[in-house]
């Protein structure tokens, strides 16, 4: 592989946007200038920074393939500047509760990966036994469920199955990522009769069941000091809690996703099935505070939960919201959708980091993340000045269903280079299988 240089005047290093060349071979930062390279190709003002890292991704294969797959998942992560996914543990069939499911897919991933991927087991009922074997064979953290997960066969666990499995986990300093939602009350919500109707499906998901998760998984962790990631926080009365977890010391991390920030209840027709997650996307001086948790370092970091269907299961045509398969399609706009909702709030130097360092540290791997010498070369080019709408043709992921499309978002990614090789560039894929396996040492 020769070697290669890019220029800007706007290069992430050193925890600053300034003008350097980036000069890379066989995978690798091999050196950094801080001139312009007369063999440098030069691309002026744009930001060159580390590949954006999704840590959280439902891919659904091998099993579930036609709802998404690693072919076309990585495809669209590529194409909006993400050179590193996580995929969960559910939504595959089999699901990755077993050394057995993880071989699995790890067989049905080969030759399909156009960006860096790690893989999460999955915690239930009864499987704790199984996680020495997915740990030493490499799964990056754990997950669990604290409410059922929408697939029968990932139940989700109890406080008996936590006390089984994090003295296990915190063995081997792995996270255990819980999904915090705790159906302790009775909600009338009255959902029932109104199917359609979003402010009905708001209502029967209250920030109460959120904050009485996450402070069963606070209590948790301060019993095995294992640590814990929280994700997808939607609650702002949630922040609180885990503030004062990071404050007493507690190995907790927290993240939000990009449709948490960039979307707002009030603003959400009814029938509308693209915006169904759990938890559900909250009021706007919610969704305020969430952002404001970047400045605090309450919240760590910024993902996805891409987490695709066909328009059947999603109920598209029906707009039935009660039975609609939830999840939110958008693993290629984490970076566009993100920079555009918070770019009122921070400079792009607080922001660069929730997408790139923060999200590396978290993975505990120190090769991706920052543009270093002896650094993966996984980079993004992109222009944060621009801007685009976007539509059908431009997504690469399975289904064109999002709530994306016909939204203005700042960030126009250029170029994608994942392991040193242009991935995306003009909005196409130019080399593809040039994704790794991202495996726990």
């Amino acid at each position: 592989m020769q070697q290669r240089s890019i220029y800007s005047r706007r290069v992430w290093v050193d925890g600053k946007l300034q003008p350097a060349t980036v000069i890379f071979a066989n995978g690798t930062i091999t050196n950094i200038l801080f001139e312009q390279s007369p063999e440098a190709e030069d691309f002026f003002n744009s930001v060159i920074m580390p590949g954006v890292i999704d840590v959280h991704v439902h891919i659904n294969e091998p099993g579930r393939t036609e709802w998404e797959g690693f072919e076309t998942a990585t495809q669209a992560a590529a194409a909006g500047g993400t050179t590193t996914i996580v995929d969960m543990p559910l939504n595959a069939s089999p699901v990755t509760t077993t050394l057995a499911a993880f071989e699995e897919k790890l067989e049905a991933s080969k030759g399909k990966l156009n960006v860096n991927v790690g893989f999460y087991a999955g915690l239930i009922p009864g499987n704790a036994s199984h996680l020495e074997s997915l740990i030493k064979a490499g799964v990056v953290g754990v997950k669990c469920f604290l409410t059922h997960s929408g697939i029968d066969e990932f139940p989700n666990v109890t406080e008996k199955d936590l006390d089984e499995a994090m003295p296990i986990i915190a063995k081997y300093n792995l996270p255990l990522l819980a999904h915090c939602e705790l159906y302790d009350t009775e909600v009338d919500s009255n959902f029932e009769n109104h199917p359609t109707s979003y402010q009905h499906y708001l209502a029967s998901r209250p920030k109460k069941w959120e904050n009485d998760a996450v402070d069963l998984m606070i209590r948790m962790c301060r019993k095995y000091h294992c640590p814990v990631h929280i994700v997808h926080v939607a609650s702002d009365e949630a922040l609180a809690l885990i503030e004062a977890a990071k404050k007493e010391g507690l190995p907790i991390t927290a993240e939000t996703c990009s449709q948490y920030i960039y979307f707002n209840a009030e603003e959400i027709p009814d029938g509308k099935t693209i915006y169904k997650c759990a938890p559900p996307i909250r009021e706007r001086a919610n969704n305020e505070h969430l952002k404001a948790a970047f400045q605090t370092g309450v919240l760590d970091f910024i993902t996805t939960d891409h987490s695709p269907a066909p328009a059947d299961i999603k109920e598209i045509t029906i707009g039935n919201l009660k039975k609609a398969w939830g999840g939110i399609a958008g693993i290629q706009f984490l970076l566009s959708a993100s920079w555009t909702a918070l770019k009122g709030t921070m400079a792009l130097e607080k922001f660069i980091p929730l997408l790139t360092s923060k999200p590396a540290e978290f993975l505990k791997t120190d090769k991706k993340g920052t543009i270093v010498i002896g650094n993966d070369a996984d980079l993004v080019i992109w222009n944060p000045e621009e801007s685009q709408v976007i539509v059908e043709s431009d997504i690469f992921f399975r289904h064109k269903i999002s709530p994306y499309i016909a939204e203005s978002l700042s960030g126009v990614v250029l170029q994608t280079i994942v392991n040193g090789e242009t991935v995306y560039q003009n909005q196409l894929i130019k080399n593809k299988n040039k994704g790794q396996w991202l495996l726990q040492k």
